[in-house]
């Protein structure tokens, strides 16, 4: 397969110049081993030699001790062993770039494993954004929009019924050779699996895979709203059983180890007004094909339900925001107070730079998207946290211009880093 460059790229290239490790999250199949393979001289498989786990337990060295940088794929599988040798090895060497290990589940803190403070570079990697996929012209720059510029583009021609094939595509590198049937059928094996055999993996005690789909289903349905645990456990009991908030909390911690579900917390900043903030998390998987695959639905289905579409559009460019984010090592948030106000995405980046963003499917609707913007902007106390970089609106197709409000109007198929 021939591999297509990841934004994820420069940032490990700078890690490996900076760091003695580089550790490299995400969720299964996004793409992480394929990636640090082209950055790598040598690589260890946890997860397919056996006899490479056999040795860790044995003498680390035997294994750890490749031309560098070494890759060490799916590290957490001996986790403890892996990391304390790693971080040895690095101050041992005293040289950058020496090892890059990947995984797609976080491992139970362990209190013998050491933090790997001045050691490790951290990275998280995503399923592809549209722009890594081919399917964004990228004009539109969310660095440039943190800088203040006001790119154009010229009119997009993906269509809705399009979009509604990405969102059930997904962003994963194997898909995109596939006709979307088969990347939506692809995505249901995935999602089974996750309940049948990755939960029950990470949590022993979790053994009940319907009851994982059914919170999984819950979640799918309320994607983009409130992460309210009460709603879900209503969503998932059935005739026969009744499901407590507190088994709900049980099945969400797996869910985000394996970096399925990435809640999408609030902003919070000093306000003008009286409002008060919302502070609760939206629900967010790290990418919405898997919304659409474990309710068992399909780009028909998804058309003929607007509504829920929207919900779905606003989960793709809000993947897409999170891939770019990590170039200015930023954030996105969402926005709610108690007069109601909601924003869907505030990205900021660690400088503290800021823009905000309202996504829309509709183009009827970006007026309205504008003034709440421009209210939001206003509330905000700028003395505090600075003036917005941008205010924008994300849609589905047009242009990307700069409306004269002052607020950026940016098809998703223009988005890029």
């Amino acid at each position: 397969m021939t591999y297509r460059p990841r934004v994820v790229d420069g940032l490990l290239a700078d890690r490996l110049v900076s760091a003695g490790a580089v550790l490299i999250e995400g969720p299964k199949t996004c793409g992480k081993t394929f990636t640090a393979r082209q950055h790598a001289a040598s690589v260890v498989s946890l997860d397919t030699d056996e006899r490479a786990r056999r040795a860790l337990g044995v003498d680390p060295s035997l294994v750890l001790s490749g031309t560098a940088p070494q890759l060490v794929d799916e590290w957490q599988l001996d986790a403890t062993r892996v990391w304390n040798h790693v971080r040895s090895e690095v101050d041992r060497r005293q040289r950058p770039g020496q090892f890059i290990l990947t995984g797609s589940a976080s491992p139970v803190a362990d209190e013998r494993r050491h933090s790997g403070a001045g050691r490790f570079a951290r990275l998280t990697m995503r399923p592809m954004s549209l722009f890594e996929s081919g399917d964004s012209t990228g004009e539109m720059s969310l660095a440039a929009l943190l800088d203040g510029h006001r790119p154009t583009a010229s009119a997009t021609d993906t269509t809705v019924p399009r979009y509604a094939e990405l969102v059930v595509r997904g962003g994963w590198p194997l898909n995109l050779s596939r006709t979307i049937a088969a990347a939506s059928r692809l995505n249901v094996d995935y999602v089974t699996t996750i309940a049948d055999v990755d939960v029950p993996a990470i949590d022993p005690s979790r053994r009940h895979p319907r009851l994982a789909l059914r919170i999984l289903q819950s979640l799918a349905r309320n994607i983009g709203m409130e992460y309210i645990v009460t709603r879900v456990a209503d969503d998932a009991r059935t005739d026969e059983s009744e499901v407590a908030r507190s088994t709900v909390y049980d099945y969400l911690a797996p869910l985000e180890r394996l970096m399925v579900l990435e809640p999408m917390e609030a902003w919070s900043s000093h306000l003008r007004s009286r409002a008060r903030l919302r502070t609760s998390p939206r629900v967010q998987f790290c990418d919405p094909s898997l919304a659409v695959a474990v309710l068992r639905t399909g780009v028909h289905q998804i058309l003929s339900d607007m509504n829920y579409f929207g919900h779905l559009f606003e989960a793709l460019v809000v993947r897409d925001l999170r891939v770019f984010a990590e170039l200015v090592d930023g954030v996105v948030q969402h926005y709610r107070d108690s007069d109601g106000l909601e924003i869907d995405a505030v990205v900021t980046a660690g400088d503290g730079r800021w823009s905000a963003f309202e996504v829309k499917l509709g183009t009827d609707d970006i007026d309205k998207a504008a003034a709440n913007l421009l209210a939001f902007a206003r509330k905000v106390d700028t003395t505090k946290v600075g003036a917005p970089a941008t205010l924008a609106v994300v849609t589905s197709m047009g242009y990307g211009y700069t409306r004269p409000d002052g607020v950026v109007v940016i098809p998703a198929a223009t988005l890029g880093p």
